[in-house]
């Protein structure tokens, strides 16, 4: 068999596999991960965040080096990254998200309560009636305040006039925009934060006024609005391989996931992984 008659019948198998989908893939070389710049407690342009923390444990169990692209954790976040092929992986989507193949999710937090432990609240539920007697701050993203859970929940219990809305982004100028809600808890600012559990577990145990936390009850209000989230890592939609691979790295290191969520004071809900 001569080398050219060789050469093409290699050129035809490579061109048949890539019609079929099934055309080999160059070996990964590392593992790019698209994430916020300044969002503690979840990530920043440092590796502070414990979602940081996660990616190089995963990258590790992979033997690879962590790449990062930075991008805001807007609107189009998915979109300007991961469907742009800016990067192979992003963690701590919300598990069903749908734009993404999702791994399992390795861990669940709720929404929670957060106050000032010198005013004695023992706010715990959502139809306790001192909460019409307070001032209740929440976060928002952009103009979706009308689509947050927490002002959903609110607003049917009449009390939409308690609500101070404060944006989920903020100043992305100055750090860690996303504390500003619980800062507004300890200076006084209102009496009450409803507050997606990471953000209020890390920054209360960083704030100089000691704060309460108490989950959010009921975990789910009407109409099937959950306060308990289960959290995934997501991939391209169709590309399996990277998924399985990224699911294996947590399966095998589920408990030193779970050590840097405790360690960042995430609140987590008994059965967190592999719901």
């Amino acid at each position: 068999m001569s080398f050219r008659f060789e050469l093409s019948i290699g050129m035809l198998i490579a061109l048949a596999l890539m019609a079929s989908g099934r055309a080999p893939k160059a070996p990964l070389r590392e593992l790019k991960v698209c994430a916020d710049p300044n969002n503690l407690p979840f990530s920043n342009q440092r590796g502070e965040g414990f979602e940081n923390k996660i990616a190089s444990v995963i990258a590790a169990d992979l033997d690879l080096p962590v790449r990062y692209t930075w991008w805001p954790q807007h609107r189009g976040f998915i979109r300007n990254t991961l469907n742009f092929g800016r990067c192979d992986v992003i963690l701590g989507l919300p598990a069903g998200f749908g734009a993404v193949l999702e791994t399992r999710p390795y861990y669940r937090s709720t929404y929670v309560f957060v106050s000032r432990r010198d005013r004695g609240l023992h706010v715990n539920s959502l139809d306790d009636s001192v909460l019409h007697t307070l001032r209740i701050g929440i976060s928002v993203g952009g103009n979706e305040y009308q689509k947050a859970p927490t002002a959903q929940a609110l607003a049917r219990r009449g009390l939409g006039a308690n609500v101070v809305a404060y944006g989920r982004y903020g100043d992305s100028s100055r750090p860690n925009p996303p504390a500003d809600l619980i800062e507004a808890v300890a200076d006084g600012a209102v009496d009450l934060g409803i507050v997606w559990g990471p953000l209020a577990g890390y920054f209360a145990g960083h704030s100089t006024v000691p704060l309460d936390i108490v989950p959010v009850k009921p975990d789910i209000g009407p109409p099937g609005t959950p306060f308990e989230v289960a959290i995934a890592a997501g991939v391209r939609r169709g590309d399996v391989a990277m998924r399985n691979r990224v699911q294996s790295s947590l399966d095998r290191h589920e408990q030193e996931i779970r050590g840097i969520l405790e360690r960042y004071g995430v609140p987590l809900v008994v059965g967190s992984a592999g719901d």
